[in-house]
């Protein structure tokens, strides 16, 4: 059963609080040699003929079919892919692939995604807004809300909430619906009240479960990444570790890493964060000496390495640092993800982190507009303290995306600025998060300006 505040006026309660907290707050010729193009060249045609092949694809054909797409455009130059990007014709299916790889260097594209069939004039949207503003105008939002996942779905809430209430310009109807019963069953109901737009569900395997209708009744915008691509008309929106590996690779082939030595401590989400950077190195044609557990004998691995990557927490990075240095790894450029924070927090201790970058939400280290400071947050709501707080910013961004997903969808090179990032959508519907960057210095974090990534 629908309910618009899933428990009931603790909830009403919650979002007249968070509605109150809000308004507080708130020309040059390029000459190339003949056999480099020819090479370059036969790169491209290559990789359109396994696009072309793509779409019938499913599975782990499916999936290797991609990455081996994706290794054919890592062997080019920044200028050679959006050459041949732009001269992609429109309907291409290497489009998007390519507009992906762009992206994920920080270039501009030459021109939208091909998008197909994405329709946002259901339920008669008005116009969008000057700044690209039109959200939907009934919203549901699934997630768990009962259950082990509660907590994580309270935080996401409230970051919804917040910048819902935060918006002075039309707003849809917004309905909670607990997805404890299962998400196909959530979006059943949604669907049947009438709502044209769908946020959620969280959890990886709810998402392929509702995605496996290639033609849903009403688009969403999942709250993680399955492994199924988006139906048309729909995205998915994630704080993977993958996306953040991926992240932490272009970190490192902007800074010239020749020579790559990943350290990770074990746990999934490090392990899934190493591996995605560990790819997207070798991709772009950067050498990976080791990729390795805090265990490992580290000295066989030194030679020539001029970058370290950690996929690890605080104290694990603390007590590796004197083994780097026994090891003779003495490279200046040192990047860790962001659960390098986790366990710190005592500057006396964490000086050992010193020079460490790693990538972090916008909202904990500058203000986001609209959004009220993270301290100021914290301050008045659990769901936006310690941990919690990336959730919360999660669910924000969640609202925004909401709000501006034609612009996103539409329009070649639009972001928007979130908590978590900033934010734009790639050709297959995912959205893509270029995070703000941090560096340890006299133990403490600092954040560092835009033009340090």
């Amino acid at each position: 059963m629908a309910r618009k505040h899933p428990i009931g006026r603790s909830v009403q309660a919650l979002s007249c609080a968070l509605f109150l907290f809000v308004l507080g707050g708130c020309a040059s010729v390029e000459v190339q040699k003949p056999a480099a193009t020819t090479a370059r060249n036969q790169v491209i045609v290559e990789a359109q003929a396994l696009a072309q092949a793509h779409a019938g694809l499913s599975g782990q054909a499916r999936t290797d079919n991609a990455v081996r797409i994706e290794a054919l455009l890592a062997q080019l130059d920044d200028a050679t892919l959006s050459r041949e990007a732009g001269a992609l014709p429109v309907g291409d299916p290497l489009y998007n692939f390519a507009g992906r790889a762009l992206a994920n260097r920080g270039l501009p594209l030459p021109r939208p995604f091909d998008r197909g069939d994405w329709n946002f004039d259901a339920a008669g949207r008005p116009p969008a807004d000057r700044d690209g503003y039109r959200p939907p105008m009934k919203v549901a939002v699934l997630l768990p809300l009962s259950g082990s996942q509660a907590a994580v779905a309270a935080a996401v809430r409230d970051g919804f909430l917040t910048g819902y209430y935060g918006e002075t310009r039309r707003k849809p109807d917004v309905r909670f619906y607990d997805t404890a019963g299962g998400a196909n069953a959530a979006y059943g109901r949604a669907v049947a009240d009438g709502n044209d737009f769908v946020a959620g569900p969280l959890a990886r395997e709810e998402v392929d479960a509702v995605f496996a209708d290639d033609t849903p009744q009403v688009p969403l915008l999942a709250l993680n990444r399955g492994n199924r691509t988006p139906p048309a008309g729909s995205a998915s929106f994630s704080l993977s570790p993958e996306d953040e590996g991926i992240s932490i690779a272009q970190y490192l082939v902007e800074r010239g890493a020749k020579r790559v030595l990943i350290v990770n401590g074990g746990e999934d989400a490090q392990r899934r964060s190493a591996s995605a950077a560990k790819a997207q190195l070798e991709r772009r044609g950067v050498q990976v000496a080791g990729s390795v557990g805090t265990g490992a004998d580290l000295a066989p691995l030194a030679q020539g390495v001029d970058a370290v990557l950690l996929a690890m927490k605080g104290p694990q990075a603390r007590a590796l640092m004197p083994q780097l240095a026994m090891a003779g790894i003495t490279a200046t450029t040192r990047v860790a993800t962001s659960q390098i924070t986790s366990g710190t927090g005592k500057a006396s201790e964490d000086a050992a982190l010193d020079g460490i970058v790693y990538p972090t939400e916008t909202w904990g280290t500058r203000n986001v507009p609209g959004l009220p400071s993270q301290a100021s947050a914290a301050a008045r709501l659990d769901t936006a303290k310690g941990p919690a707080a990336r959730l919360f910013a999660f669910g924000y961004d969640a609202w925004l995306v909401t709000a501006y997903l034609e612009r996103l969808a539409l329009s070649a090179n639009a972001d928007i600025a979130g908590a978590t990032g900033r934010l734009s959508l790639d050709g297959f519907g995912n959205v893509l998060r270029q995070p703000s960057w941090s560096r340890y210095s006299g133990g403490v974090p600092v954040p560092l300006g835009d033009g340090a990534r």
